[in-house]
């Protein structure tokens, strides 16, 4: 079976670029999976940058609420890429369509994005391959000032947290150069 590593850091940390690095390593056909929507014009054109920058031998599966799936039609051996864990969280958010969600909104959210993540990982541990996931570590900064970006921090801090102790190996980027993490001691 393969390995999950994690990669995480702020915008423009580097991650994803070290994340790519660390897949063309592994020697393996890769498999992209995108979770960015094309919302407006700057996203379209972001997307077609990243889209440039890939190898052409790369496959990629954009799905911006479901990369279970994208990892179920993943041919076994390839080496996952999944980009990025922060803009699934958010969709599934902003799916929510309110600036405030109530607390039992939220509760539901929570539950369901706690099982699709346990989902996912028993997933990408079945199968042959590695897997790399990459998030967005947005614990660091300010405490948000509006409700949905609290609602936000708290939900996606909790997924990181779940696959970072799922993951054997994990980094966080910082101005493009990347920290191994220290395993998880669970005593």
């Amino acid at each position: 079976m393969g390995q999950l590593w994690f990669v995480t850091g702020g915008a423009r940390s580097g991650k994803s670029t070290f994340a790519e690095r660390r897949a063309i390593s592994l020697g393996r056909p890769i498999t992209y999976i995108a979770t960015l929507e094309p919302l407006d014009e700057e996203m379209r054109a972001r997307i077609a940058r990243h889209q440039a920058q890939r190898p052409a031998t790369w496959r990629t599966v954009e799905t911006p609420r479901t990369p279970d799936e994208a990892v179920r039609a993943t041919p076994d051996g390839d080496t996952i890429l999944l980009d990025c864990l922060s803009l699934w969280v958010s969709n599934r958010l902003l799916d929510l369509g309110t600036d405030a969600p109530s607390a039992a909104e939220v509760a539901s959210l929570e539950a369901a994005l706690d099982a699709e993540t346990h989902a996912l990982l028993d997933l990408l541990a079945q199968r042959e391959g590695n897997a790399i996931l990459v998030s967005n570590e947005v614990g660091s900064g300010l405490v948000p000032e509006y409700p949905l970006g609290r609602t936000y921090r708290d939900l996606l801090g909790r997924v990181n947290q779940h696959v970072a102790k799922t993951a054997a190996r994990a980094w966080l980027c910082v101005a493009g150069r990347a920290l191994e993490l220290p395993p998880v001691d669970d005593r």
